[in-house]
């Protein structure tokens, strides 16, 4: 997973207020019906522009966050899961998870509006979702224990991935 940043097309001041605007905008609007207070925007390298909105409370889903909801729109649109050249656009700053898809989606850049500290001020304290990747072994457990397991087949999906001549690199 590789970007060559220094090779990206940097967005204008304007464009990057523009497209922070409409995330704050579409964030406003959603928390005034029936949704989490974040929006986002996924602007790809043709300048095609796809929003999203907070959906965890109105989907059942607490995967659906603005950002990763925006990812999967403008993937699903364009039929691809490689957004070289694209850029986010977010009203808050990306959680653990968010961050990890734009990285997955192979975004260019992110952009944000409110940091973590307004989130919390705002009753969004992910403080403990950020702490947990540089937190001890016994600091994690407190949240949730994650083990691994030796499985003496764990390299068979690894396998028929690796055997499979049709797969999608990703």
């Amino acid at each position: 997973m590789t970007t060559d940043s220094a090779t990206a097309k940097t967005p204008s001041d304007a464009d990057v207020q523009k497209h922070l605007q409409t995330a704050i905008e579409a964030a406003a609007q959603n928390a005034s019906v029936d949704g989490g207070p974040f929006g986002a925007v996924v602007v790809t390298a043709d300048g095609q522009e796809f929003v999203a909105v907070n959906r965890v409370t109105a989907d059942h889903d607490p995967t659906a966050h603005a950002e990763v909801s925006a990812i999967r729109a403008t993937c699903k649109a364009l039929g691809t899961h490689d957004l070289t050249g694209a850029v986010l656009y977010t009203s808050c700053e990306p959680c653990p998870m968010c961050l990890s898809s734009s990285l997955w989606a192979r975004l260019d850049a992110v952009y944000f509006a409110a940091d973590r500290y307004d989130a919390a001020d705002g009753g969004f304290d992910d403080a403990v979702f950020y702490e947990f990747f540089t937190a001890t072994p016994e600091e994690r457990d407190k949240l949730v224990p994650v083990r691994h397991v030796a499985v003496d087949s764990r390299k068979a999906p690894f396998e028929s991935w690796a055997a499979n001549a049709e797969r999608a690199e990703y």
